[in-house]
């Protein structure tokens, strides 16, 4: 058996979908978040159920990728049911989708969720509307809480037959419709995707496409504003026999206080500085802990057993790589990515959207942009893939130079380990003054030098909850998890080789090389430029690397504080992390990657440059 979800963004489909599978499918309450098909199985009464989790559509009938590609998935119908996720609290803009899908002729559930945001607004719900008027099953669930999730695979189960339901369209489209039908053989749905101008039969196509502008010359509107026009006052009608009764509650509105100027920009930075400060502080005290319980516990031991040179120093190495990625870069980036799963859960992210909105279109984008800024603070990948999401490809070239130049966490290990750690809090801020006012400069230039269109903002208000802290570790460890099973592995292999290569001499050798460059340009050492290598595998491995290549983790008894503040400052600015760059590569194309990457490299090295000479 296979089902399928559906729904609009933000509706908690991922999460029900989390919860019928326990997959690590990411839940996120900002629009767009599930990019791509996840599919997961679960087991009920000893029949093996597959669940495909749908990309989040407000229509059928656009032309973005997530629409097109749900649309193939419906008219493939590669699926016994189909489970339709509803925000109860917007019932009618999301009825639209589900008499869409309803058209499909596919057996189907209705999933009305956060019933319990709906009874906290004093709004009362009664399925039996919507069961008797499209003939399916109807499920009230609270996936938040868990509620009623166990109900909806009997329910799914149980659907044998499509709806029934019958959109009233105006009489000229159902005059169309059933002239198509007779012509052509054509059933209600065919004919009415043919009038939308979708389907393969070319004749069908162009003789609706005649009915279709004879309809329009008459209206004076086209016929896909027709047929929206009739479903949304279908939904309208669906509405107000279900929602029985709305009580509107006296409380004060948190958004009135979060979306304003003042006092919501204030606080949108003071939660921005106070992330910073809290990775930055709780991260160093964590960070020094660790270190000094691998140094009294694991290194110093090691040392004291006199083995044959080369195998202590593959052992040194090992210790090393373990010590740098989990007493310097876990700490940081398990705590940002905590502090990230919050905001996104809170439903804060989107007032954060609205607050940004005039600044964002200063460089050229709008206000939505800054979700992908703020996931760039996490990580730039998922930022990137994100950017999908913004309306044009002007915008969508703009944000992907910006984003890559944000410090994400792993930039933020080196900011916190190195700068924070080292030299002092204050000129750890310092480095993301230099960080953000380069990338407010990028941004101004390529506003008006990117060719393109700009667009305004519509984006979904979504409710403020309080984050379930279950939800939230298991996001933030879902995240950390990449950090522990991808990163590390990577560490220990370039520890390993590091440590060989510098056992038989050849890094002595590459080092005097680049010296004489390094310390003319940067003021740094040779082996900084090793280490600048290996951040493009990963940025924190710049950081671990440079630990390793000095041979301890204290890294202010080898480099004086101007030396660390440059180093940081040019691998925050450096290169894109290889992941990243593969992720721009299938984004935006070979040759705005190209570019990002040449930029990238000038501006750290011109940055570092500058620095280096005027402080030094």
């Amino acid at each position: 058996m296979r089902f399928a979800l559906i729904g609009n963004p933000s509706v908690g489909k991922s999460l029900i979908f989390n919860q019928l599978t326990g997959l690590g499918v990411e839940v996120s309450n900002y629009p767009g978040t599930t990019v791509e098909l996840q599919r997961g199985n679960t087991c009920f009464q000893r029949e093996m159920v597959e669940l495909v989790d749908l990309p989040g559509v407000y229509s059928l009938e656009g032309d973005s990728d997530e629409e097109d590609l749900v649309r193939r998935f419906l008219e493939r119908q590669d699926t016994d049911a189909i489970i339709v996720v509803v925000n109860v609290t917007r019932l009618e803009r999301n009825l639209y989708l589900l008499l869409q899908v309803a058209e499909y002729g596919l057996p189907m559930v209705v999933v009305l969720n956060m019933a319990d945001e709906a009874a906290k607004r004093g709004i009362e719900i009664d399925p039996g509307p919507i069961r008797d008027l499209l003939g399916v099953e109807v499920v009230q669930t609270a996936a938040s809480q868990g509620k009623n999730i166990d109900r909806i695979i009997p329910a799914a189960l149980a659907a044998s037959s499509p709806s029934m339901v019958e959109i009233p369209y105006d009489h000229h489209v159902e005059a169309a419709v059933r002239s198509l039908g007779k012509m052509f053989d054509a059933d209600r749905k065919e004919s009415i995707r043919a009038l939308l101008g979708f389907g393969d039969n070319p004749e069908l196509l162009e003789a609706a496409r005649t009915i279709a502008d004879e309809i329009e010359s008459r209206h004076r509107m086209t016929v896909a504003q027709i047929i929206a026009a009739n479903r949304h006052n279908f939904a309208h009608r669906i509405a107000d026999l279900t929602v029985k009764e709305e009580a509107l509650l006296r409380q004060t509105d948190p958004d009135s206080i979060l979306t304003r100027m003042i006092p919501g920009m204030p606080i949108l930075l003071s939660i921005l500085i106070g992330m910073l400060l809290f990775v930055f502080i709780a991260g160093s005290f964590l960070e020094g802990l660790i270190v000094e319980f691998f140094e009294v516990f694991a290194m110093q031991p090691f040392l004291e057993l006199g083995l044959p040179p080369l195998a202590e120093e593959l052992g040194r190495s090992v210790l090393l790589a373990l010590q740098a990625g989990l007493g310097i870069a876990f700490p940081y980036v398990l705590l940002f990515y905590i502090i990230i799963s919050v905001l996104e859960d809170s439903g804060y992210m989107t007032r954060a959207a609205f607050l940004a909105d005039n600044a964002m279109h200063r460089v050229g984008m709008h206000g939505g942009a800054v979700i992908p800024f703020t996931l760039a603070f996490g990580c730039n990948v998922p930022a990137i893939m994100s950017i999908r999401f913004l309306h044009s490809r002007r915008e969508r070239i703009i944000a992907s130079f910006l984003i890559t130049m944000v410090p994400c966490s792993a930039r933020t290990v080196i900011i916190a380990g190195i700068v924070a750690s080292f030299v002092g809090i204050g000129a750890a801020f310092s480095v993301y003054a230099i960080v953000f006012v380069l990338i407010l400069a990028t941004g101004l230039v390529l506003s008006r030098v990117a060719p393109g269109e700009r667009f305004g903002m519509i984006m979904e208000m979504v409710p403020l909850r309080w984050p379930d802290p279950k939800l939230v570790m298991k996001k933030a460890w879902s995240r950390l998890s990449e950090f522990l099973f991808i990163a590390m592995p990577l560490l220990l292999a370039g520890s390993v080789v590091l440590g060989l290569l510098e056992f038989f001499g050849i890094m002595a050798l590459f080092e005097a090389i680049v010296e004489p460059y390094t310390m003319a340009l940067l003021g740094l050492p040779g082996y900084s430029a090793t280490a600048l290598t290996f951040g493009i595998l990963r940025k924190e491995m710049a950081f671990e690397t440079l630990a390793i290549l000095a041979g301890t983790a204290d890294l202010g008894a080898v480099l004086s504080s101007l030396q660390l503040y440059i180093f940081a400052v040019v691998t925050v600015l450096f290169v894109p992390c290889l992941a990243t760059i593969t992720v721009l590569l299938r984004e935006v194309g070979s040759k705005i990657t190209l570019a990002i990457t040449v930029y990238t490299v000038a501006l750290g090295l011109l940055i570092g440059t500058l620095l280096f000479h005027l402080l030094g």
